[in-house]
């Protein structure tokens, strides 16, 4: 699928989704949306993969939606794209997340497996909320974030205000949309944005090597239920936290994956876990 505007390989464990049209900065498109839908499902249903890895080809990793796309929206105006904020739809890939967690650019964390965002170059708009909805963010030292949408004489779409607010806080979530203006890389490790940076010239490398560690040495039983337990606390009280987190341990103890984490430990050898 080289022609393809994202592709979708597997290596070591890690199911590799790459934007690719790199010409545009990987501008968004609709095909771009159902295609990405489409591998994190395939990555989700494959036991063969432990973690995603989401970037984008070339220099940007999502430089907005394609402008094309921007032309129609205008030419329709509010009456042609009455729907986009009502539409009934419930894209969760695995249910037992809140049905928020179902909307079209808001399911990441229904998939299963951690989702790490390689943010290789520019990521504005709809990609900085694409960015912000992966488990955790890489950036080459070349990369550049920003929200756009009052530049455009438009709004904080698809919830990047209730995803922003909860990496960075209320008062830096404000400037970044109210300014519009962009962030690199140093600003965003400081800020939590960015949880590492790497060289752009060895990024790629250093992104799938990060990648494939969570793939080989952890666990991706716990991987799974860990991130089910994150985004499902997001909606819960200490006490309900507490009572899930108290469960899920009494169950890991049952375990394949928790017989190999003793034994691998024990006989100090890399660990073979199988996820069940």
């Amino acid at each position: 699928m080289s022609g393809s505007p994202v592709t979708y390989r597997v290596e070591d464990g890690v199911g590799i989704i790459t934007l690719n049209r790199p010409d545009k900065l990987n501008a968004w498109t609709g095909e771009m949306d159902e295609l990405v839908y489409r591998f994190m499902g395939e990555a989700s249903a494959d036991d063969a993969v432990r973690v995603v890895l989401f970037t984008g080809a070339g220099r940007g990793f999502c430089a907005g939606a394609d402008m094309e796309s921007l032309k129609q929206i205008q030419s329709r105006g509010s009456q042609g794209n009455a729907g986009m904020g009502s539409e009934q739809i419930d894209r969760r890939i695995e249910a037992d997340v809140p049905a928020d967690f179902g909307l079209r650019y808001t399911y990441f964390p229904s998939v299963p497996k951690p989702i790490i965002g390689a943010i290789n170059g520019v990521a504005a708009g709809i990609g900085m909320v694409l960015a912000l909805y992966c488990d955790v963010r890489l950036w080459s030292d070349a990369a550049r974030m920003n929200t756009v949408f009052a530049k455009r004489g438009l709004i904080a779409e698809h919830g990047i205000g209730w995803m922003l607010q909860r990496l960075v806080g209320p008062s830096r979530t404000a400037e970044l949309l109210f300014s519009a203006r962009f962030l690199h890389a140093d600003e965003a490790l400081n800020m939590g944005l960015a949880n590492a940076v790497f060289p752009a010239a060895s990024f790629e490398e250093d992104a799938l090597a990060y990648a494939k560690n969570w793939a080989t040495t952890v666990s991706p039983r716990s991987l799974r239920v860990m991130k089910r337990q994150l985004w499902n606390d997001a909606f819960s009280t200490l006490t309900e936290a507490v009572e899930r987190g108290n469960s899920e341990m009494v169950s890991s103890f049952d375990t394949e994956d928790f017989k190999e984490g003793l034994a691998h430990f024990l006989e100090k050898r890399a660990p073979r876990f199988t996820g069940r």
